[in-house]
């Protein structure tokens, strides 16, 4: 179906006007711990550290921990001398969820990797577009010169098939490989797996493999296992019969990783090159974007309700459920798509839950696991429980209900800050959301259209979630607020498959050159680029366990701001929670409540690993990345 013109010219009108800034909220912006007056968060897509930054590197008088530094890899993207250290191992899992599967053995060569998902060929109504015009009449996030991007970038090969752009792509090294030049750095490449059960075998995690360096003995080594094994999950359907190492349609795309030593990702090397780098920086869920979006936004993890505020047994299909199917080698029973979210956490004879809570018990630390009683916490993808009007949301067989989880939102409103929400082709959503153009806004990616004290407001409401060409406006006109996160539509946010890494490197480049064109804005500015999770590509970085819900691998941060010049790395352990930490910090905000991540400790710096905090659970609140 082709995408109405009408429809998509819509995108350029904003269907309400935001009141203007409150002469308190105007004050209260100013009253700042640091010159940063203005932070804009920048979320795209599903990319880890090493995924992008596998072969960066920086200033001489910098150091990094990436797949380059660790002689895992060499600059040329081949095997490096420590290979070893990052190779792949398959397992058996029959009867009960291993999250540390005991039964493992050494791949001999990696399993080829899938298109899953990518583009095979120009469309009219999905990217790679067919014309300029077909991409235009949808797009505003990127520049006219730019555009050309959502039309190349096909794979040229059919749906879902092994990747044969990629060099010796049957017969791979059992580990990282660089996916360039053979798919092109401009090209639409495979989608991993990136859910919550799968990630906490693909971490393989534990205290017997501890070591000094790595003391939550997480391993990395079961990626492409759980890829082949799993994949995206079962939705309770048997796996296809027969079932090999393609089957899932991902093979091993997960090792996959870009070279900047090579002109990939030029403009985010660019960045980090002349400004802060963290190389420490985790996604706070273990698994995928909407449970580490609402992070984002709370510093905690959203759970089934009533709707009311008190939690209720959600529909038995909604309940994970990670054992495998009988016969089978870690099929699981129920996994996958909008079903099979929901864990009750504290009940360690809940399906999957019990080895992960047995996990936490055995670390020196013993992190809280932090799930109530009865409680089924939200572990994958749910839609929110209203639509952008604050209206219920019934489109879809399953939705979050109405959530009271504290926002950050919320604790801005209360201190009289401004802020606001920009989601990219947020009015075409709010003109009508069951058009199928309305989905390149992410719903899903919102923490706030989940919140009550949010959606019910109307005057709160229409303030806070704007649309995202509003940003542009805002920073002409100097009416940026004090904190602003921004979220890219699907054609621009970078995800794997439906989206590249050099479209979202466009969309970042556009608002920081809107930003450059107004100095004394930009003057008291500091930009955060990241992405909401690693997408289920491999990292090599240590993880730090801080409840059953995270902390996941590391994905990209960069700070720019004129207090963030020169080109550092920073070494500070770090996840998404930090980033609402350095708010209150800056703003003098206590934490959002007495369970979100915001209540831990920053990191006391080991001399000897500056990667591990000696306080663990600790992350830190960002005030590393800059220089006042």
């Amino acid at each position: 179906m082709k995408f109405p013109r009408a429809l998509a010219t819509a995108a350029t009108v904003a269907l309400a006007v935001a009141p203007p800034p409150r002469a308190a909220a105007q004050a209260q912006d100013a009253q700042t711990t640091t010159p940063i007056k203005h932070v804009i968060v920048i979320v795209g897509e599903n990319r880890s550290f090493d995924h992008v930054f596998a072969t960066y590197q920086p200033r001489a008088n910098q150091s990094i921990a990436n797949l380059l530094s660790q002689g895992i890899v060499n600059a040329d993207g081949s095997p490096g001398p420590n290979f070893s250290a990052a190779a792949q191992n398959s397992a058996v899992v029959h009867g009960a969820y291993q999250s540390a599967p005991t039964n493992q053995r050494p791949y001999r060569r990696l399993p080829a990797p899938n298109t899953d998902g990518a583009p095979p060929a120009p469309s009219g109504t999905l990217p790679p577009f067919s014309s300029q015009s077909e991409a235009a009449q949808l797009e505003d996030g990127l520049d006219a010169k730019d555009i050309g991007l959502l039309l190349t970038g096909a794979t040229g090969l059919p749906s879902d098939t092994i990747d044969t752009r990629i060099a010796n792509a049957r017969a791979l090294p059992p580990g990282p490989f660089q996916l360039t030049p053979g798919a092109p750095y401009d090209s639409y490449t495979g989608d991993p797996v990136h859910r919550f059960y799968q990630m906490w075998q693909q971490l393989d995690c534990d205290v017997v493999q501890a070591t000094a360096v790595n003391p939550s003995g997480c391993r990395g080594d079961l990626y492409a296992w759980v890829s082949v094994s799993i994949g995206n999950g079962s939705n309770g359907a048997p796996p296809p019969s027969p079932f090999d190492n393609e089957s899932t349609n991902q093979g091993g795309i997960a090792m996959a990783f870009y070279n900047m030593q090579a002109g990939d990702a030029p403009f985010l090397k660019s960045l980090a090159d002349r400004f802060t780098l963290a190389d420490n920086y985790h996604q706070a869920i273990i698994g995928g974007s909407t449970a580490n979006a609402i992070a984002l936004g709370t510093g905690d993890v959203d759970w089934y309700s009533d709707g009311q505020g008190n939690p209720v047994f959600p529909p038995v299909i909604a309940i994970e459920d990670p054992d495998p199917q009988p016969g089978t080698n870690n099929f699981y029973i129920n996994d996958g798509g909008m079903s099979g979210a929901l864990s009750d956490c504290s009940d360690p004879s809940q399906p999957g839950v019990g080895p992960i809570l047995a996990y936490l018990g055995s670390l020196p630390y013993a992190p809280f696991a932090n799930c109530a009683p009865g409680t089924f916490y939200l572990l994958n993808n749910a839609s929110p429980g209203f639509l952008g009007d604050g209206s219920p949301n019934t489109l879809t067989l399953y939705q979050l209900p109405p959530s009271s989880v504290r926002t950050i939102g919320d604790a801005l409103n209360d201190a009289e800050i401004s802020w606001k929400y920009y989601g990219e082709s947020f009015n075409l959503y709010l003109q009508n959301p069951t058009n199928p153009v309305a989905l390149l806004y992410c719903d899903s990616c919102n923490p706030f259209q989940y919140a009550t004290s949010i959606m019910t407001d109307p005057a709160v409401r229409t303030a806070h979630l704007r649309d995202g060409t509003e940003l542009y406006r805002d920073i002409r006109r100097t009416r940026l607020p004090a904190v602003a996160f921004v979220k890219p539509n699907t054609l621009n946010d970078g995800h794997p498959a439906s989206s590249k890494l050099d479209i979202f490197e466009a969309y970042v480049r556009k608002i920081l050159e809107t930003l450059r064109q107004n100095p004394a804005l930009a003057a008291d500015t500091a930009v955060l680029i990241t992405f909401d999770e690693g997408g289920g590509y491999y990292d090599s970085g240590y993880v730090q366990p801080l409840d059953f819900f995270g902390d996941g691998p590391r994905v990209p941060l960069i700070a720019v701001s004129p207090f963030s010049r020169g080109g550092r790395v920073v070494h500070q352990y770090y996840d998404h929670v930090s980033i609402l930490k350095f708010i209150e910090a800056n703003w003098q905000l206590p934490p959002l409540t007495g369970r979100s991540r915001d209540n831990l400790p920053n990191p006391i710096r080991d001399p000897n690993n500056p990667y591990v905090p000696l306080n663990p659970p600790a992350i830190g609140n960002l005030m590393t990345l800059f220089r006042f």
